[in-house]
């Protein structure tokens, strides 16, 4: 299909660049986060303009998703999705963390593990949290512990205790090593050196996107004074949605025509935004600012611009997304695990006040029994997260914060 990079109806935003030799790409006029109205005034020119788009699905794509994991957020009764430990269930992870503290040889946390943290009583229902995420609705909430009353090093210790049930292998964060990532805002956001730090260092809102990981967990050491709340929308909701009032969409979602911008020295990839895992069905693994740029990482001058229509449809999906979210008011101490491929995922914007201050810990994990086949697209992608890439040789735990200087020294991204 034949798509303009630029209709005249809209405002165009053109990014500047002080090299002549490189002429200036015409850009669809597409935020990072996105403007209704801009939306919903080229979804109107398109209709004019392509008025014999595609009515049917592309070949081997459902007409629908029924799943647990197909939902809206309004069909969750309050909390129903939280695991509420009980004092004898923190008595026992405390146990847990005495045995792993105890054990000869100086063991840290890659040796963390069902075998060095026991947990006999309260594995059976963390085994189960796991299939919910994996096969089920695709989140669970564990509530009940109290971070104020541990060290960093052993709320490390205890959250990967707790999480090997779900989830036992752990995936490397960034291309500096990091198993973990403490997401606070450390920094200002302000403009810097001529780059913005990113995303997981400042309290700025996020849009909906996914991370590179099968499951994502957060663990919330601290909540800020104001705002901070966690959104989850599911992927199965959207691509119904989607599939049944605009399948012409869905083609333009699984083409491997999207251009990612890597941030680095004008390299770029493309591939689709929507995949279809076997036994699983369609499921999204995208974020927005490689394909959008964002204020405080623009595009290179040299990486081509997406199309009218492919802006339609990336946000057809964030408003999706927005429409049937499940908000989540994370509480100190909370642990929330949720499957990336089933959902997608964003956060308001927050404000520190006091010894009030958001600080979560965050973990990609994956079961290698439950996880999701993946496609043969993200096969990089997974390896590099997961597999024996030559960066986790050097795998790095930072204990009290992760340093956000190196993140935007190499400028690499951290979700998909």
């Amino acid at each position: 299909m034949a798509c303009p990079l630029a209709v005249a109806r809209f405002t165009m935003t053109q990014l500047p660049t002080k090299d002549t030799e490189h002429p200036e790409i015409v850009r669809p006029d597409i935020s990072w986060i996105p403007s209704y109205k801009v939306y919903k005034e080229r979804v109107e020119t398109l209709k004019a303009l392509y008025p014999d788009r595609p009515t049917a699905l592309p070949e081997g794509w459902p007409a629908q998703i029924d799943a647990p994991r197909a939902w809206s957020g309004e069909d969750f009764k309050s909390d129903e999705y939280v695991i509420k430990l009980s004092a004898e269930d923190v008595a026992e992870i405390e146990t847990g963390l005495a045995h792993f503290k105890s054990l000869p040889g100086g063991l840290g946390p890659d040796d963390v593990n069902q075998n060095t943290f026991p947990l006999p009583n309260l594995a059976s229902r963390l085994i189960g949290a796991s299939e919910t995420i994996h096969n089920g609705t695709g989140l669970v909430v564990l509530r009940g512990l109290n971070p104020d009353q541990y060290s960093n090093f052993d709320n490390i210790l205890l959250y990967l205790g707790v999480t090997s049930y779900i989830a036992e292998t752990r995936g490397m964060q960034d291309f500096d090593g990091r198993m973990i990532l403490h997401i606070q805002a450390v920094l200002e956001d302000v403009k810097k050196h001529g780059s913005m730090p990113n995303s997981p260092y400042v309290a700025r809102a996020q849009p909906f996107h996914t991370d590179m990981c099968d499951v994502l967990s957060l663990y919330a050491l601290g909540v800020a004074a104001y705002g901070g709340e966690s959104f989850l929308a599911s992927s199965a909701k959207i691509y119904n949605e989607i599939a049944r009032t605009r399948p012409d969409i869905i083609h333009v979602l699984a083409k491997d025509d999207w251009i990612f911008d890597q941030f680095w020295n004008g390299e770029y990839h493309t591939r689709p935004l929507l995949y279809n895992f076997e036994g699983h069905g369609p499921a999204f693994q995208f974020s927005r600012r490689p394909l959008t740029g964002a204020h405080f990482s623009p595009h290179h001058p040299d990486v081509p611009a997406m199309t009218e229509i492919q802006a339609e449809a990336l946000d057809t999906v964030y408003f999706l997304a927005k429409q049937h979210a499940l908000e989540i008011r994370l509480q100190k101490g909370d642990m929330l695990l949720f499957n990336n491929f089933a959902m997608m995922h964003a956060r308001s914007g927050f404000s520190d006040e006091g010894d009030r201050r958001r600080h979560m810990l965050r973990l990609w994990l994956r079961n290698e029994e439950k996880m999701w086949k993946t496609p043969r697209a993200l096969e990089k992608v997974s390896w590099e997260c997961y597999g024996d890439h030559e960066w986790r040789k050097n795998r790095v735990w930072d204990i009290e914060r992760s340093p956000p200087e190196l993140r935007i020294k190499h400028r690499r991204s951290s979700c998909a």
